[in-house]
């Protein structure tokens, strides 16, 4: 199966889901020819992107409150803007974790010019990222158990690892932003993510200003957990002052045009 047509078949997926309003893992098994383990795949992928819900044996399409319109250019250039936001603020020699997500992703390349850099992920995409590093950092990785839905490490082992450090900063994503409780997901593991916020002295938050009002069910990290949010200038200013409120100091980026 080429990257191609896996990229058609999701699309097709998530056009199944907001056409029919429900479909199931077994159905698309059939409809695709193609194997359970495969569609169990796509629909995590799907909705950690943000474009359906996964239910048991299926999938549903996203409330419509949780739907957000965007340019694609537009959504690249703001995740980058606020990538070189949140590099600014790493130091030589510091010792940070990097969660995995498209966002903390796209820091990794602006982190060259830094030396001494003792990096944790949970990310194999971010840990390959570093290793292509002129100033390779001392990469560290937590282990534990595989996670598709989040492409990422999860679960105790991961937890154990984590607490046998310290570090100076967690720069993690989220799938939402709530003004009033904080950041939210719709990964229910969220274990490793207060872990890593635990160990940390300073709790980065990188969430384009889009997501920021998306009140996903799922509870991250709470307010009284974060210290910094980096988001990009089209931030509301109604959610500018929310924020701020909670103590949490606060940077929009300026995006390029």
């Amino acid at each position: 199966m080429t990257k191609r047509n896996t990229q058609q078949r999701r699309h097709t997926i998530v056009t199944l889901v907001n056409e029919q309003g429900e479909v199931s893992v077994d159905a698309l098994a059939k409809h695709f020819s193609t194997s359970e383990v495969t569609i169990r795949k796509d629909l995590a992928v799907l909705e950690t992107g943000g474009l359906l819900l996964r239910r048991y044996g299926g999938a549903v399409p996203l409330p419509s409150e949780m739907v957000v319109e965007s340019n694609p250019d537009q959504v690249s250039n703001r995740k980058m803007s606020i990538a070189r936001a949140a590099a600014e603020r790493i130091r030589d020699h510091n010792r940070v974790i990097i969660d995995s997500g498209s966002t903390t992703s796209a820091m990794i390349p602006l982190l060259g010019n830094k030396r001494g850099l003792i990096v944790m992920t949970n990310s194999l995409n971010v840990a390959g990222a570093l290793r292509e590093l002129e100033n390779e950092p001392t990469l560290l990785m937590t282990g534990g158990t595989w996670d598709p839905h989040s492409e990422s490490f999860q679960g105790q082992v991961a937890e154990q690892v984590l607490r046998s450090y310290d570090f100076d900063q967690l720069f993690i994503g989220a799938d939402g932003i709530d003004p009033e409780r904080g950041t939210t997901t719709f990964n229910e593991l969220v274990g490793l993510s207060r872990v890593m916020a635990e160990v940390s002295r300073e709790v980065i938050v990188m969430v384009e200003s889009e997501k920021i009002g998306r009140k996903i069910p799922n509870l991250e990290l709470p307010w009284s957990n974060i210290q910094t949010l980096v988001t990009d200038d089209g931030l509301a200013a109604e959610a500018r002052e929310l924020i701020q409120a909670k103590g949490v100091t606060l940077i929009c980026a300026p995006v390029a045009g």
